[in-house]
């Protein structure tokens, strides 16, 4: 294994405290509307009918303002090991944590929307170097999608999954690794898909919590289970997906707000980890408040609110109806997801699953609400991908 290339850069920001004072002015300064009109009554999910509520939305902004620490976030970046490169003219951030075992393998997380890097900052160390020696070692690259977090803003169109994935090939290149896995969920799923039928020969295998079978695709034949999946994940686009059509067709309004407005920026984001967790009401039960609060002020601080959500401008609907997946194949539905796929779907595209985990709690953000469920269940899916036999 190489070491890293002159193309790689170490990298320490280190946001000015100006920038930390104008958010906290900004959240002291808030207007917001009255609260949401709902049955007072209403509890569990039914309070969120309309969206974050005022009580919850205002507890939260105070605790911003006068008690969440950045700068322990800044320093737990820091020590998994930040970098940054330039490929195809844009600069990507990227978290690389090596691991020191001797029989490690190479292992890429990417993150979605509405979240970043802080998707997998929990998970990162116990993959790199477990507790259990007898568990596998894996050396981790935790990329910043292009438009996300540190990774720059692109100044054109063109910065889509695909172009992402051609990307990831390259900057794993670069480390050394011409040979590797790959896991995703959300977009990261996606873009997951992308490099496994895109660039086999670089991949390994896979594991996603995001499968996404080819279009047109028939209930004919599904179980019970699978046709409540199928018939969730067409409501949740019918009904719930307001966001996706927005920043799909105007990300440039919206994105005017969120990067104009914390309070806008918070709700925007924090509706969507309320709505997608395995939750009965509040994601707080199972995802602490810092940590959202890391996930959305890394939003703040890059003025990324725009330039993420146009992920979907670039993408929506944008995966190749006939992209198929050959190398080994892990994936994983959660309980608590809001698109499930059915096996029989996924496996008209994924053509070699050698293993199907449905834990029993967990998300959209398993890495995020259940760190160790995800753990176990990533290694066993890889470990699957592993030993499955050569073509």
């Amino acid at each position: 294994m190489s070491d890293l290339t002159s193309d790689v850069r170490p990298f320490e920001p280190h946001a000015p405290d100006a920038d930390l004072e104008d958010l906290r002015a900004r959240l002291g300064a808030a207007r917001l509307p009255e609260a949401e009109t709902v049955d007072r009554t209403a509890s569990g999910r039914r309070r969120w009918d309309q969206g974050v509520p005022l009580a919850d939305l205002v507890d939260l902004v105070e605790h911003w303002r006068t008690a969440y620490d950045w700068r322990a976030f800044e320093d737990r970046l820091n020590r998994i090991g930040q970098f940054r490169t330039t490929v195809d003219g844009l600069g990507i951030h990227f978290l690389h944590r090596r691991s020191p075992r001797a029989d490690a393998t190479p292992l890429l997380l990417t993150h979605g929307w509405p979240d970043s890097v802080v998707r997998y900052t929990d998970v990162v160390d116990e993959l790199a170097e477990p507790a259990d020696e007898d568990a596998p070692a894996f050396h981790v690259v935790v990329p910043s999608l292009p438009g996300f977090g540190y990774s720059d803003r692109p100044g054109s169109t063109g910065w889509g999954t695909e172009k992402t994935a051609a990307a990831w090939v390259e900057l794993m290149g670069r480390l050394g690794y011409a040979e590797f896995l790959a896991h995703g969920g959300d977009w990261g799923g996606n873009i997951t898909t992308v490099l496994a039928g895109r660039f086999p020969d670089h991949l390994l295998g896979i594991h996603s919590t995001f499968a996404e079978g080819p279009p047109g695709l028939t209930m004919d034949g599904l179980t019970p289970q699978e046709r409540a999946w199928a018939e969730g994940t067409r409501d949740f686009w019918r009904h719930r997906a307001a966001y996706a059509k927005q920043q799909a067709s105007r990300p440039q309004t919206i994105g005017y707000a969120l990067v104009d407005s914390p309070v806008g920026l918070l709700a925007w984001l924090l509706d969507k980890f309320a709505e997608w967790s395995d939750t009965d009401d509040s994601p707080f039960e199972t995802i602490s408040r810092d940590r959202v609060l890391d996930n959305v002020t890394l939003y703040w601080l890059t003025r990324t609110g725009a330039s993420a959500a146009r992920i979907y401008h670039e993408s929506h609907n944008a995966l190749d109806p006939g992209l198929r997946v050959d190398v080994p194949s892990a994936i994983t539905i959660y309980p608590g997801d809001v698109e499930r796929c059915p096996r029989p779907w996924a496996e008209q595209r994924y053509r070699r699953i050698v293993r199907w985990g449905t834990p029993e709690r967990g998300g959209h953000f398993p890495s995020m609400e259940v760190p160790d469920v995800f753990v176990e269940d990533l290694r066993a899916g890889l470990a699957a991908v592993l030993a499955a036999p050569g073509d």
